[in-house]
């Protein structure tokens, strides 16, 4: 049995060929011969100061890591200049140790949005596919979920979230830097598998979902929440080039359209729990995340398309068993 917590559970719980071709994945998403800026990133990290949190809130809207009064000035002030080294901040809002972190995502609206009909994660196993800085896999920590996966091949992001970890300490949630491509097939080794964000950037979405399928047990909860248009079930988008400036938005189905997919993918007991447009108070610029953001992907005289004249992003959220 391996020494390191995850790849332990992992062996203990369904996913041994997983916990061996870990270590391998792990250096290969974080080789700093293909992320020229990672030695940078991981400077960040070692210059971290050991400060423990006098209070830990993983369960509120915006996460708590410590208190402003854990901090002097001078540690503030460092503090701030680190965290600026990993911008941008996609994901959030944090707040550590009285530092506030307004992200570009306000990521608890859609959580608050979703949670009323997730049903209680006491106990679960968790993977949450393209989870950025890992905002939601905290989320679902604090919601009761016993051991948290988030997988994302954007390195800063695993350097994110290991800023926070640093200061929270030996917890149950790890962020690994990879894709579902990289999870084994066919490990049926979940209670709950979120993909949020992540449909529409594959260019086989059917793929995608069968993918998520594999990785639940049986009776399992899939948790999909993408980009979608209005229409029947014969409706989706296929951005001819861009969308919102996006270039890897490959489908936008509809709902009734995701619903047949999901179907045809064999998840039963479907419902579509809800639809939101995006807003610019959703998703913005911020001092923590300074690129363009929603607003400057809009067409500035009819906010309701795009810059392509598609239809401004909405989201809905689909919730499914696996067979």
């Amino acid at each position: 049995m391996s020494r390191d917590p995850l790849r332990a559970f992992m062996q203990a719980n369904g996913m041994a060929r997983w916990a061996e071709m870990l270590p391998g994945q792990i250096e290969r998403g974080l080789d700093a011969r293909r992320y020229g800026d990672l030695p940078r990133w991981q400077a960040v990290l070692e210059a971290l100061p050991a400060i423990t949190p006098s209070a830990l809130d993983l369960a509120r809207d915006c996460l708590q890591i410590g208190q402003a009064g854990d901090i002097d000035a001078a540690q503030r002030a460092s503090l701030i200049r680190e965290l600026k080294k990993l911008h941008p901040w996609r994901k959030g809002p944090y707040e550590l140790f009285g530092i506030h972190i307004d992200t570009e995502w306000r990521s608890d609206w859609k959580w608050q949005r979703l949670a009323p009909h997730l049903g209680s994660l006491a106990g679960q196993t968790v993977l949450d596919v393209g989870c950025g800085n890992g905002y939601h896999c905290w989320r679902m920590h604090g919601a009761g979920a016993t051991r948290v996966i988030g997988i994302d091949p954007t390195p800063l992001f695993v350097m994110q979230f290991r800023l926070f970890r640093h200061f929270i300490g030996a917890a149950p949630v790890d962020v690994l830097p990879m894709g579902i491509d990289d999870v084994p097939q066919k490990m049926q080794a979940f209670d709950t598998v979120f993909s949020m964000g992540v449909l529409y950037h594959r260019r086989s979405p059917l793929d995608h979902l069968l993918q998520l399928r594999d990785c639940l047990r049986t009776g399992g909860q899939l948790v999909l929440e993408t980009l979608v248009v209005e229409g029947d079930e014969r409706t989706a988008l296929i951005p001819e080039d861009r969308y919102g400036r996006m270039g890897n938005v490959w489908f936008l189905p509809s709902v009734a359209m995701l619903e047949i997919w999901l179907r045809r993918c064999r998840f039963r007991n479907i419902r579509c729990v809800d639809v939101n447009v995006t807003c610019t108070e959703e998703q913005r610029a911020t001092e923590w995340m300074t690129f363009q953001s929603l607003a400057d992907f809009l067409d500035p005289e009819d906010r309701s398309k795009t810059v392509e004249g598609y239809p401004a992003p909405r989201r809905a959220i689909l919730i499914a068993n696996a067979p």
